[in-house]
């Protein structure tokens, strides 16, 4: 069943309880203050009554003092016919309860007066005919006779105001019950829309659509639960776009992978045969030898820098304080015997907190691109700057640099602008990307500038160890 059927149905429920308690209560209310108004005026008919009999009884010639039958029926008929108009009716009866005058129509037995008390009043209500009556009876001691006096008032209007009531109650009700329907179905399709928008949205993003978002109608807790879903639905979308780049770079990744492993295996398959099935003059064996060499080297480096960055990725390292110079002397040692290129070292002295053979690595793999950028007796700059409470490195070559187009692709696994230049010297398309990797785990990032034919400078920023960025 749906919530707003729901809604309806239970809201319906309880207008139709609180409607039908408070009519009852209502048309009840009305009945009973209009009987208690009826029956204290048959109450006070009664008692003018009494008091008119034993006036006029007292007031009647009688002989030795005895007021007889025929005197009481006499003033009896007087007192009703005094009071016709107010549709009331009398009896009189002698102390045996013997009827001595009663009006036309009056048929109560005599149960009330054998409750009574000598000193009070008694009433009760009655039904006869369809009609309603108070009988009220009271004891009149008048010269040497107790006489008891009864009236019946007619009271029929009070309870078929009360039956009139009650219809016009029902009808009214039956009429709010069916406009609160109405209304309340409008009201309830309202107040549910935004569960209804949140549903197709729902249903819209469970079949794949995770561009879809429900419309917010509304600035109350529902709205607020729209806005909520959207902004879940934005994180949602964002990481299945991350997952779906991160699978895509993952097939991409393989696919390179596989294709530079298909061509040193080609080449050093083919030499391999070349050697194995022909016999070779002294020149063409060396020259075969030193290809299988060559991109067996170049399969070597590829697989141990493969190697480095599933190591960084996984970013188990420890940091320490390490001097600047200890990192210098370092890449000094590393290419002393490279005599074709002009290497420059400016750095001043200070400590950096990073993960000492990473950085390194960063910085051999920089300066080792920036080599095989140059041409013969190219210039390559490498410095050091204190920035900060962090550590500033840039790696700076006269080579054939970089287009700009191509420059935020360079850190992708096996990218390499000139394939067939990185692959003549051993190039595998690895070192950037591992570099970036490093740095990500040292809380910095590469910043790239360069021209085609005007070289490149490569720097990073490592924080200082009170940013704890990347504490270990």
């Amino acid at each position: 069943m749906k919530f707003s059927l729901k809604l309806l149905l239970w809201t319906m429920a309880v207008l139709a309880v609180a409607l039908g308690c408070s009519g009852f209560y209502f048309v009840n209310y009305v009945f009973e203050t209009s009987l208690e108004r009826e029956i204290g005026q048959a109450l006070d008919e009664n008692s003018i009554l009494s008091f008119a009999f034993e006036t006029a009884a007292l007031n009647v010639p009688t002989k030795y003092g005895i007021l007889s039958d025929s005197r009481v029926e006499e003033i009896s008929s007087n007192l009703e016919a005094g009071g016709r108009s107010a549709k009331r009716m009398i009896r009189i009866l002698d102390e045996e309860f013997k009827e001595l005058y009663a009006s036309d129509g009056f048929t109560a037995d005599y149960g009330l007066l054998h409750k009574m008390d000598e000193s009070i009043k008694n009433y009760r209500i009655m039904e006869s005919d369809g009609h309603y009556y108070v009988q009220a009876a009271v004891r009149v001691n008048t010269l040497d006779r107790a006489l008891y006096l009864e009236t019946l008032r007619d009271i029929s209007d009070v309870f078929q105001e009360r039956a009139v009531g009650f219809s016009l109650y029902r009808r009214v009700t039956l009429l709010m019950l069916l406009a609160g329907t109405v209304i309340m179905h409008l009201i309830a399709s309202w107040l549910t829309k935004p569960i209804r928008m949140l549903t197709e949205a729902t249903r819209q993003m469970a079949e794949g659509d995770y561009s879809y978002r429900a419309m917010q109608v509304s600035q109350d807790e529902l709205g607020q639960l729209t806005r909520d879903f959207n902004v879940m639905a934005n994180s949602l979308e964002e990481n299945i776009g991350k997952l779906e780049e991160e699978i895509q770079a993952r097939e991409d990744f393989v696919a390179a992978f596989a294709h530079e492993l298909k061509t040193p295996l080609t080449a050093i398959i083919g030499y391999a045969d070349m050697l194995r099935s022909h016999k070779l003059d002294e020149e063409k064996s060396f020259m075969s030898a030193n290809y299988i060499y060559t991109e067996g080297k170049r399969l070597e480096t590829m697989s141990l820098r493969l190697l480095d960055l599933i190591v960084t990725k996984r970013g188990a390292v420890e940091f320490q304080m390490i001097p600047a110079g200890v990192i210098f002397a370092y890449l000094k040692n590393m290419f002393h015997n490279d005599k074709e290129k002009e290497f420059v070292y400016q750095y001043e002295e200070g400590e950096l907190w990073a993960e000492g053979n990473l950085i390194k690595t960063v910085l051999v793999n920089l300066v080792d691109n920036a080599c095989k950028a140059s041409g013969p007796g190219g210039r390559i700059e490498v410095s050091g700057n204190r920035e900060g409470h962090g550590y500033r490195f840039q790696v700076k070559d006269q080579g054939v640099g970089i287009p700009k187009e191509e420059q935020h692709k360079i850190t992708q696994a096996f990218y390499m602008v000139d394939k067939s230049r990185a692959r003549s010297k051993n190039g595998a398309g690895l070192g950037l990307a591992l570099c970036a990797q490093i740095l990500e785990l040292h809380g910095s990032v590469l910043e790239i500038e360069s021209r085609p034919g005007a070289g490149t400078c490569i720097r990073f920023v490592l924080p200082g160890r009170e940013g704890g960025a990347y504490e270990g």
